[in-house]
C-alpha cells in the first residue's frame, strides 16, 4: 500500500475535528440540527484552511442516516460510501478543468436525475471562480431554483472573481487563517500520534512558516519526519527550510535597539554567509519589531501570537525601550526592505540601512518633553525672582535709623550701615559689595547714580564713573554694545542672535539710560519684546554696564517702493541669478539674507 501523506491522512471527518473555524462550524451544525440547510453554500478563504474539507463534511451530514444532531456519524452506509469515494450521488468537480458552458449544461441534465442510494444529490465545485462568464450565466437559473433533492456547495480562494449574481444566490462563509497557537496545538497531537518528538520552538517555526494554512504546515511537518530523527529540534527546521535561526534574529534585534554596531555587522555577515533569502530575512526581522511594538503598547498584548517562552523574552526586551523608539526603527526597516527590492548591491544597501537604524537612537515622546518643561519653567522663574531680589538688595535705597523697625507683614529690608558724624561706616555683610570710601556719599538720602554690580555677575570690563557726563556714558555704552551682546550670547544664544540682526542701535540720555534697538519689521523683534525676555536683557545690561538701563525695541516702517530699502535689497539678493544657480547646483535653499547696517556701510 502506498504511503498516505499527513495532509490526507489527518483530514477531518466531522465538524469537531475542524481546526480554527469555530463560528462557521457552529453555524453549519445548527443548520443541520434545525434542518435549515441552504440549497447553495459558498466557502471562501486562503489555501489550506478547510474549504473542501467542510464541503465534504456537509455532503456527508446532508445524506447521513443518523439523527440531525449527530450528523455526520461516519458509521452509516451513506457516510462510509462518501468517505470511500464510491457514492454516485456526490459529484465533486474541478472548476479549472470543467469551466465551459458545455460542462454546466451537462451538469444541469445530471441534477434532474433522482439520487440512486442517498437521500440527496450534492454537487461540489472546487475553485468555482475559474468558471467562464458563459458557464456562470448558464448556472444561474438552476442555482436559483434547484430541484428539492439537489444541493450546491462551492469553494474558492478568489471570491472577488465570482460574479455578484452567483454570490447573491449562495450562503457565504469566509474562512479565516489559522492562528499559530491553534496550529501548534494541532501539530502536537499529530506528532504524538506519529511517534515523534518535536521541540516547541521547532513547532513554532513550522506554524509560522505555514502562514495560517493547515495543509502547508502538515506538508512541512511531513517533510521534517523524513529529514530528522525521532527527536526533531529547531536547528533541524532552520537547516532544512533555509531560515535564519531565531537566536540570530533576536541577537540582531537587540543589537539594533542597543546601538551595537559591531554585533549588527557580525550577525549580518553570518546571515550572508549562510546564503538566506534577503526578502524572507527582512520579513522575519520586521516581524520581530512588530511584535516589540505591540508589546510596548498597553492593551495590544493579545494581538501577539507567541509561545510562552518567546512572549516573556519579547516582553522583557520591549520594556527597555519606548514605543516611539521602536516605531521609528520599524519605519526605517520598512524603508530598507523597500529599497532592497531595486538595489544593485543588496548587501551594501542593507548594511547602510541598518546603520541608519542604529543611529536613530532613543526617541522621547513630546508629552514627556513638555512635562519636563512644565517642571523646569517654574524653577527658572523662581530663580529669576531670587536674582532680581539680590540685585535690588545690592542697591541701598535709604538709610535706616537705629530705632526704626521693619513693618510687620512686609519683607525685611536689606541691612544698611548706621552712620553718625563721629563714627566711621559700619561693616556690611559679605554678600554685599563693599561701600564706597566716601563717608558723605553714603549718608546722602538719594541712591547713588551708578549702583554697584550684582555680586554673582562678572564685573564690567569698563566701569563708568559717576562723575562722567551723560554724553560720555552714552558713547561708552554704544561702544561696549557688541561686548554686551557677546555676554548675552554666552547664556541665551537666541536673544543674542536677534540683537545682532538689529539695523541700528541708539543711546538716549536720561536716568536711567535708554537704549533703542531698531529693526526692519515687527516680526524681527516680536519674540524679544515679551516682558519676560525684556527683563532678562535689562538684568544683563545692569550687570554689564553697572548702571540701570532701559531697553526699547522699535520697528522701522520702510517705504516698499524704495528700491534701496533693506527689504528690497534682500529680495534682489535672494533672486540674484548667481544665488539661484548656486542653490540649484548644491540642492540648497536660501535661509537668510543679511545686509550691513547703515553705520557699518559708513564705517567702511
Amino acid at each position: 500500500m502506498s504511503y498516505l501523506v499527513l495532509a490526507r491522512k489527518s483530514r477531518p471527518q466531522n465538524f469537531d475535528e475542524v481546526v480554527g473555524q469555530k463560528p462557521i462550524v457552529r453555524t453549519l451544525k445548527n443548520s443541520i440540527a434545525r434542518e435549515r440547510i441552504a440549497h447553495a453554500i459558498l466557502f471562501s478563504g486562503v489555501r489550506g484552511v478547510g474549504k473542501t474539507t467542510l464541503a465534504r463534511i456537509m455532503a456527508m451530514a446532508i445524506n447521513c442516516e443518523a439523527p440531525p444532531a449527530e450528523r455526520p456519524c461516519n458509521k452509516c452506509r451513506s457516510c462510509l460510501d462518501i468517505v470511500a469515494g464510491r457514492s454516485l450521488d456526490i459529484e465533486e468537480i474541478d472548476g479549472a478543468s470543467n469551466n465551459g458552458v458545455d460542462n454546466v449544461r451537462e451538469l444541469r441534465e445530471k441534477v434532474k436525475i433522482m439520487p440512486t442510494s442517498s437521500r440527496c444529490k450534492v454537487i461540489i465545485i472546487d475553485e468555482v471562480h475559474m468558471l467562464s462568464i458563459s458557464a456562470f450565466n448558464a448556472l444561474l437559473k438552476t442555482l436559483e431554483e434547484p430541484p428539492e433533492h439537489v444541493y450546491f456547495i462551492f469553494a474558492t480562494t478568489e471570491i472577488h472573481k465570482v460574479p455578484v449574481t452567483i454570490l447573491s444566490r449562495c450562503q457565504q462563509y469566509e474562512l479565516k487563517k489559522i492562528s499559530e497557537l491553534e496550529l501548534i496545538a494541532h501539530f502536537k497531537k499529530l506528532v504524538e500520534g506519529e511517534g515523534f518528538t518535536v521541540e516547541e520552538s521547532a513547532l513554532s517555526l513550522i506554524a509560522r512558516e505555514s502562514g495560517g494554512s493547515v495543509r502547508d504546515g502538515l506538508s512541512l511537518l511531513d517533510q521534517m519526519f523524513s529529514f530528522g530523527e525521532k527527536n526533531i529540534t529547531s536547528t533541524d527546521v532552520v537547516e532544512m527550510l533555509g531560515l535564519v535561526g531565531r537566536e540570530v534574529l533576536m541577537e540582531l534585534t537587540r543589537a539594533l535597539l542597543d546601538g551595537q554596531r559591531q554585533t549588527v555587522f557580525a550577525t549580518l555577515n553570518e546571515v550572508f554567509d549562510f546564503g538566506v533569502d534577503l526578502k524572507r530575512f527582512m520579513e522575519d526581522l520586521l516581524g520581530n519589531f512588530r511584535t516589540l511594538l505591540l508589546l510596548s503598547m498597553h492593551g495590544c498584548e493579545k494581538l501577539v501570537e507567541l509561545s510562552e517562552a518567546e512572549f516573556d523574552e519579547f516582553s522583557e526586551l520591549a520594556r527597555r525601550f519606548s514605543t516611539e523608539s521602536i516605531h521609528l526603527k520599524l519605519t526605517q526597516l520598512m524603508a530598507a526592505a523597500e529599497s532592497l527590492q531595486h538595489a544593485a548591491q543588496p548587501r551594501l544597501t542593507l548594511e547602510t540601512s541598518l546603520l541608519k537604524v542604529i543611529e536613530a537612537g532613543n526617541v522621547m515622546p513630546l508629552s514627556a518633553v513638555l512635562g519636563q518643561m512644565d517642571r523646569i519653567l517654574p524653577q527658572l522663574k523662581e530663580l529669576g525672582e531670587l536674582k532680581a531680589q539680590a540685585v535690588a538688595s545690592a542697591t541701598p535705597t535709604k538709610v535706616q535709623s537705629r530705632g526704626e523697625e521693619n513693618t510687620p507683614g512686609k519683607k525685611p529690608e536689606p541691612p544698611v550701615a548706621e552712620v553718625s558724624e563721629a563714627d566711621s561706616p559700619a561693616p556690611v555683610p559679605e554678600e554685599l559689595p563693599p561701600p564706597p570710601p566716601d563717608e558723605e556719599e553714603l549718608c546722602e538720602p538719594e541712591p547713588p547714580t551708578a549702583p554697584p554690580p550684582h555680586p554673582a555677575s562678572p564685573a564690567p570690563q569698563a566701569p563708568f564713573s559717576a562723575d562722567s557726563s551723560s554724553s560720555v556714558d552714552c558713547a561708552a555704552i554704544k561702544k561696549k554694545w557688541p561686548e554686551y551682546i557677546a555676554q548675552v550670547d554666552s547664556e541665551v544664544e537666541w536673544m543674542a542672535a536677534v540683537l545682532q540682526d538689529a539695523l541700528e542701535v541708539t543711546v538716549q540720555e536720561g536716568d536711567p539710560c535708554r537704549i533703542v534697538v531698531h529693526y526692519e519689521d515687527e516680526t524681527s523683534c516680536s519674540m524679544l519684546r515679551q516682558s519676560a525676555n525684556m527683563e532678562i536683557l535689562e538684568r544683563h545690561a545692569l550687570d554689564f554696564f553697572g548702571r540701570a538701563i532701559t531697553l526699547s525695541l522699535t520697528a522701522t516702517e520702510e517705504d516698499k517702493s524704495d528700491e534701496n530699502s533693506p527689504r528690497a535689497m534682500r529680495k534682489r539678493l535672494a533672486n540674484d541669478p548667481k544665488v539661484r544657480l548656486t542653490t540649484e547646483v548644491f540642492l540648497g535653499q536660501v535661509g537668510e539674507v543679511r545686509i550691513r547696517s547703515k553705520a557699518m556701510q559708513k564705517k567702511n
